[in-house]
Formats: C-alpha cells, structure tokens, sequence
C-alpha cells in the first residue's frame, strides 16, 4: 500500500518517528510537512534527532489566520493527494494540518485514517476542538489513544470505525525518554549565552494565545514560577520571546531561565530532571505524566482526562497563588496505572491500517 502521511506541529513529528518506522516495514510512506511548525527547534531538529525520513514535500505553510491558514494547506495537499494517489491518508492530533489534509482527502474519496481520534474537550471555543471533531466524521478510521476518547467515538454514533490501539507519544516517550542525559547540558539562552542547568529546576513551556496574547496571564504565570523558590526552566516559543523577556526585565525576576527552544531528546531530558511542571501544553501534560512528574496546566479544560487523578495533573487559572498551591499539593502514583497504552501503539496502528483496507477494484 502506499500511505501519505501529513504532520506539520511537534506532536506529530514525534508520533511519525515511531509510527513511520513501523508503516515502513510493510508499505511505501509518502511523508508531508505543512510547515506549520517552521522553526528550526521547532521542525527541522526533530527530524534530525528521532532520524524521522526526510518529507518527500515540504509545503512551507505558516501564519496567518485559522482560516488563511487552513484554506493554504488543503489546496497544497490537495495536490499532492491527486498526484500520488495514496490508497491511505494518516493523519495526527488536532492541528490545521489535520484539518486540512483531512478535508482534501474526503473530496477525492481516499480513506482517512485519524490517530488519536476521539480527543474532545467539549468546547467548541477552543479552534482545535473543530479540527478534531470534523477530521473524525470524515475518517474511515479511528484509533484512540485511551479508553475516554473511544467512549466519545460511541458517543458520536462512530463506534464501527472506531479502534483503541494506544498512545504512539507514550512508544516515544519509552523509546527515547533515557538517551540523553540533563548532567551537562547547556541552555541557549535568549541573548545569545550559554549557561548550565540548575542543579534543581521547574520546567515550564507556555504558548496558547489565551495565555500570552497579553501581559496578564503570562505575568501570573511567571509570578508563580518565581514564588516556587527554584530556578524555572522556560524554553521560549518564538513568538512569545519579546513579550516573554519584557516581563522578566521589568518585574526582575531572578528564578526565571528564558532560553531557546528546545528539541525533543532535550525537552525529555529536562522533563525527567524536574522538580515539577507548569505547562498549556496537551503534549507535555501526558509527558509528565509518563514521567511520573506533577504537572500544573494551566488551561480551563480538560484535555486528557486520565492525567487528572491523585494530584498528578491539576488544572489552574493563571492566577499565581493558585499555581503555587496546587504545585505544591501531595501527589500519588498508583504502580500498573497506564491508561496510555503499553508502549506498542505504533505496530496496532500498523495492524488496523493493514486489515481495514480494502483495494478498489
């Protein structure tokens, strides 16, 4: 079979590095790159470091509105679609990309199949929740990575296409969480410097544009960090650096490491290494969760629910005090709990992509 695959985020680039090593196996991969994610840290040295095959496109799509955005990738894909003809189109996560690819393939009839389908925070607010729900309907296939997104697959009348195989984050997570080390390692620092690793650290990664988009949330966030009384690790997204480095300046923080971003065998490193974690992200979360790490998110809903029990994952408004609090409340790990999976989701999503075809004839 020939299997066109679209990523585009970090997400996606770190279930591809596990996934396509498996579909490879048996079937020829088409790999495109929306370009969505164009920074270097942020794209190419992914690829680079989990040895992901180089994309076979590269459509350099980036910025804009949702719907610019959105509009760009499905007549790209689209393209790409009517000149390889795939018999499959996979497709990750929730992102424009997903949308995108997901709608160009339902009007030229190839069947979709969607990993990590399911996912719903139930508001529709939230633009990835729209992504998500659309590129399900139109999926011919549907694997879950936990028992919860199954359920709202049924609950959505899409059960017959529905299959849980897993997280393919958690393979990776297994795969690469040991191969490199934080002793030694060195941040790049937003001015240009380097400088060691702080013996103890928080890690946090901020990036959702209710939480940068003004000064306020982002300045109780950081607050927060300098409350906690160690240093703070915060790899910066590209477009938060100036906002970012403004408000350590003027409130003269001390506790707060603004550095460059960082690459995924780094960011696993620093996250095995931490104290705890204050994130917006749904990917890193799950990471600490892996990793058996607190994890405060700051968001108002619940994007993976199996994360939110014994303290392990709390979500808070960004308000300082209520970051701190809730930081610093007892966590437990229940030895057995894996609801992600058992590490071996890339070979179900092999297997099921395999059955389900059907040649047309």
């Amino acid at each position: 079979m020939k299997i066109l695959t679209v990523v585009g985020a970090r997400p996606q680039f770190i279930k591809a590095a596990v996934v396509s090593h498996e579909l490879r196996k048996m079937h020829t991969e088409i790999l495109v790159h929306t370009g969505q994610h164009f920074d270097y840290n942020m794209s190419e040295q992914f690829f680079e470091e989990l040895n992901i095959p180089k994309p076979d496109y590269n459509l350099g799509i980036s910025g804009g509105s949702h719907g610019q955005m959105t509009a760009k990738m499905l007549t790209a894909v689209e393209s790409v679609l009517i000149e390889e003809k795939p018999d499959w189109l996979l497709v990750y996560g929730d992102t424009n990309s997903t949308l995108a690819a997901a709608l160009a393939a339902a009007k030229l009839h190839i069947p979709i199949c969607h990993v990590e389908a399911g996912a719903r925070v139930h508001d529709k607010r939230n633009p990835e929740e729209i992504n998500r729900i659309c590129t399900d309907h139109v999926s011919e296939l549907l694997l879950a990575c936990t028992e919860s997104c199954y359920k709202e697959i049924k609950k959505e009348g899409l059960a017959k296409r529905g299959v849980l195989v897993g997280d393919p984050m958690y393979d990776a997570f297994v795969k690469y969480s040991k191969v490199k080390k934080a002793d030694g390692m060195k941040l790049k620092l937003l001015d240009g410097t380097e400088r060691e690793l702080p013996e103890q650290y928080y890690y946090m990664t901020c990036h959702r544009e209710e939480n940068t988009n003004d000064d306020h949330a982002l300045t109780e966030i950081l607050k927060a960090m300098e409350m906690l009384g160690d240093k703070t690790v915060y790899p910066v997204h590209p477009r938060n650096k100036q906002r970012a480095g403004r408000i350590v300046k003027q409130f003269q923080f001390k506790n707060i490491i603004l550095s460059e971003p960082v690459g995924y065998l780094e960011s696993l490193a620093l996250l095995n290494n931490a104290l705890g974690v204050v994130t917006d992200s749904g990917g890193l979360q799950r990471e600490a969760f892996f990793a058996e790490k607190q994890c405060v998110t700051v968001l108002d809903f619940v994007v993976w629910p199996e994360t939110m029990i014994d303290n392990r994952n709390q979500l808070s408004h960004p308000i300082a005090g209520e970051i701190v609090e809730k930081m610093h409340r007892k966590m437990t790990v229940q030895p057995g709990y894996r609801p992600f999976g058992d590490g071996h989701a890339a070979v179900k999503i092999l297997e099921q992509i395999t059955e389900q075809y059907v040649p047309v004839r």
